[in-house]
């Protein structure tokens, strides 16, 4: 797991990041998001034991990144946004040319390189050479070579830059196999579609403070204060506003669309209280959804603006 308390860098008389403090577990994808300049990209560095902070401490997978960085470093894998490549090698030439750097006997290089291309479905590409392979290949080969040491923890820095709409498909069921066998994966972005389709959790920065973190239901619901319940009834809909209006866990209710928007503060049971109260009203229910506001919308209520 990653755990990061009280997290300050000072660059001068200038505060990248201040007092900041994350925690991603085991088999968690948690996508640290924000603006241009918000400070993720020097909060990766420090958890990577590039830079040194202030002061703050920093755990990787249990291990001291300040008392004990090079055994940190053994458990952490990064694949930075853009990385050059060797294009005259083949796939299995480049991935054993990093199992070599990191000490991996000769003898045990196929088994271990086979096994990453698998992890990112490129098995198929073992003896391709690397300038034969689309973008989203490309990604996928960086990450298998990210994988070589089997590390528990992952940190991407924009992992879906430039991919096409299948290259981001196919790296998404990466990462969440990659979740699956209870690694801690870490993804830095300032594209919040990009956010909404890989992570569990994230946390939202900000001038270089963690403004809100947590999964996106949490975060709508301490930023929302709730949910949106989308309802479709047929025929007459003054039973329903009478009902609803009735109800103390109903904050508004719009009609937009041929539907009612309803923004109400109950969970999910209280939820189907309501529905179960409208039928019992004679109300004809074609439909009934909860709405969950996109990473988009919660950004905004946080305070951010200059995102993709």
């Amino acid at each position: 797991m990653i755990r990061v308390r009280d997290l300050r860098i000072d660059y001068d008389s200038v505060c990248a990041v201040s007092d900041l403090s994350l925690e991603v577990g085991s088999g968690e994808v948690c996508g640290l998001i924000g603006p241009n300049g918000a400070g993720k990209t020097t909060t990766m560095k420090a958890i990577l034991g590039l830079i040194e902070p202030t002061y703050g401490e920093i755990e990787l997978a249990g291990v001291d990144m300040r008392e004990r960085p090079r055994d940190a470093c053994r458990v952490v894998g990064f694949m930075p946004d853009f990385p050059p490549m060797y294009d005259d090698l083949m796939c299995w030439e480049f991935l054993d040319l990093f199992a070599a750097s990191y000490f991996i006997p000769r003898s045990e290089r196929p088994r271990v390189i086979d096994r990453s291309l698998a992890l990112v479905g490129l098995t198929e590409k073992r003896r391709a050479m690397v300038v034969e392979l689309s973008r989203g290949m490309r990604q996928r080969l960086m990450l298998a070579k990210t994988l070589i040491p089997d590390p528990q923890v992952l940190m991407l820095d924009e992992p879906a830059s430039g991919l096409d709409p299948q290259g981001r498909i196919d790296l998404k069921n990466v990462v969440k196999g990659l979740a699956a066998e209870k690694k801690t994966v870490l993804i830095s972005s300032h594209i919040l579609s990009e956010m909404s389709e890989f992570c569990t959790s994230v946390a939202i920065m900000e001038r270089g403070r963690m403004v809100v973190s947590g999964t996106i239901a949490e975060i709508q619901e301490r930023i929302m204060g709730g949910a949106v319940l989308l309802v479709e009834v047929l025929g007459d809909s003054g039973a329903l506003t009478a009902i609803v209006e009735s109800d103390p866990l109903v904050e508004s209710v719009e009609q937009e669309d041929g539907f009612f928007s309803i923004r109400y503060r109950g969970d999910s049971e209280q939820a189907s209280d309501l529905l179960a109260a409208l039928v019992r009203g004679g109300v004809r229910v074609a439909s009934f959804a909860r709405r969950r506001e996109g990473l988009e919308e919660l950004f905004l209520k946080v305070g951010a603006k200059d995102l993709s």
